[in-house]
């Protein structure tokens, strides 16, 4: 049995009226670039054989398929004809995510459970290549993405108010990033679903509207390049740092 000391920050709950109505937009299928990382939208002409390689070139690549839905594809046509059906998709929105320097693509992630009309959007279907996970470029992509949907719309942003992440239950680095980044969790929904011929359970996470500014701060001085040493590691720890910012709402909500 898997026991999990999973961290619970309380929220206020609220039956507020809205200032206004929700008027949130779908994601752009364009890029999103950063400093050592760029998001593209998903096209399998331009991907395919960079993320075939990147997810199935020895069996440390294979294993980023274990809590995914579908994978790993017996060859490169079959891959493609699933890169083709997510690429037309309206819902999930998917991106290649290319480090920068003009390498090859080394990951996959998408917004998904879009609804503009509430203000809800999920962050999901992440593939990270083992060359991209746990690198300055995949958290910077994740932080792009927090950014892109939770931002008002008047600084570029689509304006949510709620930023979810979910996954397998047993799925501890997922649940270890969305911890890292600064998303609190909500709870487990048992027998959720089925996952490749056998129960899961998922894990719920979430981030509102009114937390990610102080997260946003924190993320962009986890990043400054006066947080890397030569040798490339973070002086300092990004889950300490966004896990203090929810301590500290935490302890006014109790006063």
């Amino acid at each position: 049995m898997l026991n999990i000391d999973e961290p619970i920050f309380p929220r206020a709950l609220s039956d507020a009226p809205l200032q206004r109505d929700p008027s949130c937009l779908v994601p752009a299928r364009m890029p999103i670039v950063g400093r050592h990382v760029v998001l593209e939208p998903l096209d399998p002409d331009r991907h395919t054989a960079d993320l075939y390689a990147a997810f199935h070139e020895d069996e440390a690549a294979r294993r980023v398929w274990t809590w995914l839905g579908v994978g790993p594809f017996a060859n490169q046509g079959a891959f493609r004809a699933e890169l083709t059906a997510r690429a037309a998709a309206f819902d999930p929105v998917f991106y290649a995510l290319r480090p920068a320097g003009g390498g090859r693509a080394e990951g996959m992630a998408s917004f998904m459970e879009i609804f503009p009309k509430v203000g809800a959007i999920e962050i999901g279907h992440l593939c990270f290549s083992p060359r991209l996970q746990r690198s300055r470029a995949a958290t910077e992509a994740l932080s792009m993405m927090m950014a892109y949907a939770l931002d008002p719309r008047e600084v570029g942003g689509l304006g949510y108010r709620r930023l979810q992440w979910k996954c397998h239950a047993m799925n501890m680095p997922s649940r270890s990033a969305a911890r890292r980044l600064g998303f609190r969790h909500e709870g487990i929904l048992f027998h959720a679903t089925v996952h490749k011929g056998a129960n899961r359970d998922t894990a719920f996470y979430s981030l509102l509207d009114h937390e990610w500014p102080h997260l946003r701060a924190a993320h962009l001085n986890w990043l400054a390049d006066d947080n890397f040493g030569p040798d490339g590691r973070a002086r300092r720890s990004l889950a300490e740092m966004t896990a203090a910012i929810a301590q500290a709402d935490a302890a006014r909500l109790r006063r």
